[in-house]
């Protein structure tokens, strides 16, 4: 009846807890996403490579009639510019590369043809969003390179959910690939899921293959941990994230450890069998543990791990009894004693 108790009140909890999660996040991403965007966009744009969907000014000094203003189109090309049949190749050029060639295409017109590019719109970058466990989640546009460290760092940074592992998931191949990224630029294959697992303690040690370049239009999602509970006879009495390769002697440790009544050769954990409705109960003899004459056991997400105590007269709370019985003799005595006057 207690086991049944425990993992309803657990149950209970989770649901409550995934429900303030789903109703927190859309806040966070609507309120935090303008600043963090923009934060991201000022910097190192200068060597944004052109793509379709992105919107150019020309200009040519002394020649009002050739001034426009021009999309590129699907097919990465500027067409239909004043006086010019064949159409520009823009994608993946910078603006000065564009200019220079719509410079030449005009001088066959015009002496010497003063031409400026700018770029008004970018719009062939779809945004990168992250989210999971993160302060922030929040769509990121993607007008320069950006690595995986700045993403998480815009985002407010890991929360104390974060389960230990990054997902990036690829939904579109990469536009301007440069030498070494060929691969990157080739479509994705439909019957492959383009999926990279990066370890955050990895990324957070600064090597090299954890902070990879986030290409537009992927998805970040940093995993949440999920709960192992423990109650009895510990000194804090909570749930616990799961993190990885997480012990029953580590789990025991987050929450103050053991109390001295505790029963440590009797700890049980109450698991969910897999497709099924019924629980197993593994017994783990917790004190070998500690002694390291038994191996430490892995637990496994919504585990119930029970710590019992032990019985009044058992060796481990003998003393303490006879303590207790032995200071409430005496409180007993003194307070039932009658006064006796001295003259």
């Amino acid at each position: 009846m207690r086991i049944k108790i425990v993992s309803a009140v657990a149950f209970a909890a989770l649901c409550i807890a995934v429900a303030l999660v789903h109703a927190q996040e859309p806040q966070q991403s609507t309120s935090s996403t303008g600043s963090q965007q923009s934060g991201m966009d000022i910097q190192g744009i200068k060597t944004y490579l052109l793509g379709p969907g992105d919107v150019v000014e020309i200009r040519v000094f002394g020649q009002p009639d050739l001034n426009s203003t021009a999309q590129v189109d699907g097919d990465g090309n500027l067409n239909s510019l004043p006086f010019l049949e064949a159409p520009i190749r823009a994608k993946c050029r910078s603006e000065k590369e564009v200019q220079k060639e719509i410079a030449t295409a005009y001088a066959k017109f015009i002496n010497n043809p003063q031409v400026s590019v700018r770029i008004s719109e970018r719009n062939s970058r779809q945004p990168a969003v992250v989210f999971g466990a993160v302060r922030s989640p929040t769509r990121v546009e993607m007008k320069r390179k950006v690595r995986l460290n700045e993403l998480v760092a815009v985002s407010g940074g890991f929360t104390e959910r974060a389960a230990g592992t990054i997902q990036i998931l690829h939904t579109e191949p990469l536009m301007c690939p440069g030498p070494g990224e060929e691969a990157d630029a080739a479509p994705i294959d439909g019957t492959k899921i383009p999926l990279e697992i990066i370890k955050i303690n990895e990324l957070r040690s600064g090597k090299v293959e954890a902070n990879p370049v986030i290409r537009p239009g992927d998805y970040v999602l940093v995993t949440e941990a999920e709960p192992v509970y423990i109650t009895g006879a510990v000194v804090s009495p909570t749930a616990v994230f799961l993190r990885e390769q997480l012990t029953l002697g580590r789990a025991l440790a987050m929450v103050g450890g053991t109390r001295k009544e505790a029963k440590n050769t009797e700890v049980k954990i109450y698991r969910q069998k897999p497709g099924s409705i019924e629980q197993e109960i593994i017994p783990v003899d917790y004190a070998a543990i500690k002694k390291n004459q038994k191996p430490d056991v892995i637990l496994m997400p919504y585990d119930v791990i029970e710590v019992p105590e032990a019985g009044m007269f058992s060796s481990q709370r003998l003393g303490t009894t006879l303590m207790n019985a032995v200071i409430g003799g005496a409180s007993t005595a003194i307070s039932t004693a009658g006064t006796r006057v001295i003259y």
